[in-house]
């Protein structure tokens, strides 16, 4: 019996590191294809996707010294995926995702401080203090969460792009699940009726290998994501979701897809997270040498600085004073978070329906 049990893990870890392999490399919209960014975009992606990363960090050291509490999924490795599909979009489209949701918000252009102080459960949180990390939202940046649930906010980003075409604007859904969450049910439903009333949305699959922790070749039958919507004729793509240009490229094109009025489009984005599912997941079903290779060759913040330096679009010196500047907003985060008052008691009886 232990011997299978041995087996099973040494099979995972063959299969999670063939996938791993995979993440980088050239798709529909990579390597080649993908766009060229001015100095003004790389820059901006690089700021962007540095917040992200400092802020996870963080979030993780605020974890371990009990500061969070609950649930906490970091979003460290992706950051490009939300990044360039953000610069693709315009305002009054709308986001959902769902519990690893931070970069998510931050690249929304939600306050750091809110985002931080959500989790840490005050009531200057993004949610008042009472929805912590899965369950923060924002109407003013159309940024309706953060859910739990495993793929419950597929069908309700189907609804945002109902809402979309019912009012009457060009505004698209930008639904984001991840591998473990396309295997659901309600995920076929809401790719069903969203081709067949046309509307528009763009189910955007970040697979970053493992789900919870099994890979993705023990747990999914067809591992093209993009092909997921084949029997409902909804278009799809793999794209290279390290590298923030060709995620920006693909984007364009589902963006455009969906506001000329033709319906949902899939974008499968081959993605990687460097921590575990979850805080309270050591990742044991994955190798140390794994993690680092992907972070050696693949990762989503040094491609865009190494592209800054080669062109000269930008220098060491420069980079150092944006970490700074980006260093000191998260610190400001954390000192907010940690010293603003917690809700009052009554609280408990608000935003409640019964």
């Amino acid at each position: 019996m232990a011997a299978s049990r041995t087996t099973a893990r040494t099979a995972a870890a063959k299969g999670g590191a063939k996938a791993a392999a995979k993440a980088g490399k050239a798709q529909a919209h990579g390597g080649a294809n993908a766009l060229q960014f001015s100095r003004e975009q790389e820059l901006a992606a690089y700021q962007s996707m540095l917040l992200i990363r400092r802020f996870e960090e963080k979030s993780g050291q605020m974890y371990g010294m009990g500061l969070i509490g609950g649930f906490c999924h970091l979003y460290i490795g992706q950051e490009a995926v939300v990044v360039g599909v953000q610069m693709a979009s315009k305002e009054g489209d709308a986001v959902i995702t769902g519990y690893r949701d931070h970069g998510h918000m931050l690249a929304c252009g939600m306050d750091p401080k809110g985002v931080m102080a959500e989790l840490t459960g005050r009531r200057g949180g993004l949610s008042k203090g009472k929805g912590g990390s899965m369950h923060m939202f924002s109407k003013e940046k159309r940024f309706y969460g953060g859910h739990g649930i495993v793929g419950a906010q597929v069908s309700l980003g189907a609804g945002l792009g109902f809402a979309n075409k019912y009012r009457g604007n060009d505004n698209v859904s930008l639904t984001y699940f991840g591998d473990g969450a396309a295997n659901q049910g309600q995920v076929y439903e809401s790719f069903n009726m969203a081709q067949l009333w046309k509307l528009p949305v763009i189910f955007i699959i970040e697979n970053n290998r493992y789900a919870m922790g099994t890979a993705v070749s023990r747990a999914s039958a067809q591992q093209d994501f993009s092909k997921r919507g084949l029997s409902f004729n909804i278009p799809g793509e793999q794209v290279d979701g390290m590298d923030v240009r060709a995620v920006k490229a693909a984007a364009d094109h589902a963006v455009k897809w969906c506001r000329d009025g033709n319906g949902p489009y899939i974008l499968e984005m081959q993605t990687y997270r460097y921590r575990g599912h979850s805080m309270s997941d050591p990742a044991k079903y994955r190798s140390k040498e794994e993690v680092q290779r992907v972070r050696d060759e693949h990762d989503p913040i040094e491609q865009v600085r190494t592209r800054l330096l080669k062109a000269k679009f930008a220098t060491e010196d420069d980079l150092k004073k944006i970490d700074a500047g980006v260093r000191a907003i998260v610190a400001e985060a954390a000192e907010f978070a940690t010293h603003d008052p917690e809700p009052d008691p009554s609280e408990l009886w608000t935003d409640v329906l019964v």
